[in-house]
């Protein structure tokens, strides 16, 4: 095993601000506490907590590192007391609490995934964030069934292309949101059933139509805002809405009386602040599903771009112009 160097690069958030407050620095190389494992990072998303916490708005849990970055994934280089179920030398992509613009970063044993034979390492790196919202927030929040349908807002996004695949697989109908043509048609190659350009069709309007005026049984939503009511509008009974953002703001003027009539569901969730143990379970029930299509070939993360680990500013500015499709990743 290669001697691990004492210090290494990171990308640090120098004050809250746009994508040019996200410095270079050295720090001291982070050792694996008890059922911890350190990671040679080989790549890291790019997700929207981790432009939400460059501009202070969303704080670092108490414990993890003050440097952005929630998922990695790289080589297994030092193991901490207790950590059995990886070992030195495995490729592994893992959720992290912080700290994934670096070189190596901790992550614990139980979160680390090994990478199927068909990913590349830079590919492994785009997906522990998005497959574990997806994963929680569709599947055991939404209750997603074979044959239902799931609207996805967003779906060009890192979260709404992995969300369409995975309930592809789990033989779901699937209806997208996106605000353009190039988007729309990324998301339909992917397997979405139908398409929907927010800009110049009314969702609640397309989405009745496709489910033939029933409407649609799981809606995930990062949007919130006016969406809130138009979901409202464009579930079925015993619909589930499920909230996983606020990008059109977190308060609403909506008709709650919808949420009786059609025996609605409306919750939501974050990952980041979720304990330990929960994180693990998840990680448990994705190596039993969700793994499996990956190694089938079902699911791979659409990549929109790289950018080396010293330009994170380049692919926040990516990310801020909403111009992407798929997912950002940084690689060392």
């Amino acid at each position: 095993m290669e001697q691990l160097p004492a210090k290494m690069n990171v990308i640090a958030i120098s004050k809250p601000g746009g994508p040019e407050v996200l410095v270079p620095e050295q720090r001291d190389v982070p050792k694996p506490g008890p059922n911890e494992i350190l990671i040679k990072v080989a790549a890291a998303g790019v997700n929207r907590p981790d432009v939400l916490q460059r501009m202070g708005l969303y704080p670092v849990p108490p414990g993890a590192s003050d440097l952005p970055g929630l998922e990695v994934a790289g080589e297994v280089v030092a193991l901490g007391s207790g950590a059995t179920k990886h070992k030195l030398g495995d490729k592994v992509m893992s959720l992290a609490a912080g700290g994934g613009y670096a070189e190596y970063c901790v992550v614990p044993d139980l979160h680390a995934i090994t990478v199927p034979k068909n990913l590349s390492l830079i590919e492994a790196g785009a997906m522990p964030e998005t497959v574990m919202t997806v994963w929680h927030n569709v599947f055991k929040r939404g209750g997603l069934k074979p044959g239902e349908t799931l609207l996805i807002h967003g779906g060009s996004s890192g979260i709404g292309t992995t969300a369409i695949q995975m309930a592809k697989a789990h033989g779901a109908k699937v209806i997208i949101t996106a605000g353009s043509k190039d988007k729309c048609d990324a998301c339909l190659k992917l397997g979405a059933d139908v398409a929907i350009d927010y800009k110049t069709q009314d969702f609640v309007a397309e989405a009745k139509a496709a489910t033939d005026g029933k409407g649609v049984d799981v809606i995930l939503d990062m949007v919130g805002g006016d969406y809130i009511d138009r979901n409202y509008d464009a579930a079925a009974v015993d619909g589930r809405i499920v909230q996983i953002a606020f990008l059109g703001g977190p308060k609403a003027t909506a008709n709650f009386s919808k949420l009786m009539m059609k025996r609605l569901h409306h919750t939501g969730s974050t990952l980041r602040p979720r304990s330990v143990a929960d994180k693990a379970a998840m990680v448990k029930a994705i190596e039993a599903t969700v793994v499996p299509w990956i190694a089938a070939g079902r699911l791979k993360p659409l990549m929109d771009s790289q950018f080396p680990l010293k330009d994170a500013a380049k692919a926040h500015a990516r990310m801020d112009g909403g111009q992407h499709i798929g997912k950002i990743v940084l690689t060392v």
